[in-house]
């Protein structure tokens, strides 16, 4: 073979492998930059659901919070009824130390409830 045909088909060659590495660089190009967008889209919506965690989360915490001041709200109440009640039990018990017919109203209210006979004469006049 003649040396130029030679070195055309060299070239040749060369020009078709070079075509070829092109080629592919940019079909590899193509499918690199959709798997960035495909990763892109993945990541807006991780954001989406990041945020949305986020809100629920802040909502329940929210709700948490009120449920723990109503709790210490009902025990504060709790707390000052029980202080009002033994308040009247010890004014009722001054008001019974120092009333004369205390006894006689004792025994009547007990037996008005069901309990222990007050003793003493009954309606009908006579004693029990």
């Amino acid at each position: 073979m003649d040396t130029g045909v030679v070195v055309a088909i060299v070239v040749a060659v060369l020009i078709v492998v070079a075509l070829l590495m092109l080629l592919g660089r940019g079909h590899r190009e193509r499918r690199l930059e959709g798997r960035r967008d495909q990763a892109n889209q993945i990541r807006r919506e991780a954001e989406v659901g990041r945020a949305q965690a986020d809100r629920i989360r802040a909502d329940s915490d929210e709700r948490a919070a009120r449920a723990r001041g109503e709790e210490a709200a009902a025990r504060e109440q709790a707390a000052h009824a029980e202080a009002l009640e033994q308040e009247a039990r010890e004014r009722h018990a001054e008001a019974d130390s120092i009333d004369p017919d205390t006894e006689e109203r004792q025994a009547l209210e007990r037996h008005e409830r069901g309990g222990v006979d007050p003793g003493g004469i009954t309606s009908h006049g006579h004693e029990t």
